[in-house]
């Protein structure tokens, strides 16, 4: 039996490459300082009110600490710091969107703070235009792809790689 036919394998539960998806893409847009960003909502599990995370020493700078959520440790990320912006300031609709990314065989679970979420949209393929490879203010790794909206363009970020601590945004420049 090949690896594709058997539905416990690793390749099945595998999300096939941004390239090769076909059907339109549901994404949740949000603000992050002024500007439009999504992250499809395959990885979104919920979006829950900003509360202060607790902190935890000698963790990078982007993270700013846990929260517990129904019993669960859950670690929070600035997403604007991670991004190498300025750090985010906390507002009346700010935010943490609760993604889970695929790590090997397991899941993790990560809350991002984001200014305010927006909307869902359906992005069809032909929308999506490749990542811009220079010019923009966002590390081009961390781009899916540039969605065309109502006349703007969204940045669709590839949240598995932005939530990879391990490596810097300067690094990814």
């Amino acid at each position: 039996m090949t690896a594709l036919a058997n539905p416990g394998s690793a390749a099945v539960r595998r999300a096939p490459p941004a390239e090769m998806v076909r059907e339109p893409s549901l994404v949740l847009t949000f603000l992050l300082g002024g500007e439009l960003f999504a992250i499809t909502i395959r990885t979104i599990k919920e979006i829950i009110e900003y509360r202060r995370p607790t902190e935890v020493p000698s963790m990078p700078a982007a993270v700013l600490g846990v929260i517990n959520l129904r019993g669960s440790v859950v670690p929070v990320m600035d997403l604007q710091a991670r991004l190498g912006r300025t750090p985010a300031s906390v507002g009346r609709r700010t935010c943490i969107v609760i993604v889970e990314i695929a790590d090997g065989e397991q899941a993790q679970t990560v809350g991002i703070v984001v200014d305010s979420v927006s909307e869902v949209l359906e992005i069809p393929p032909e929308d999506v235009e490749p990542p811009p490879s220079f010019g923009a203010r966002v590390a081009a790794e961390f781009i899916a792809g540039m969605g065309k909206v109502r006349g703007r363009f969204v940045i669709l970020l590839d949240v598995a790689r932005v939530l990879a601590v391990g490596v810097p945004a300067e690094a990814l420049a």
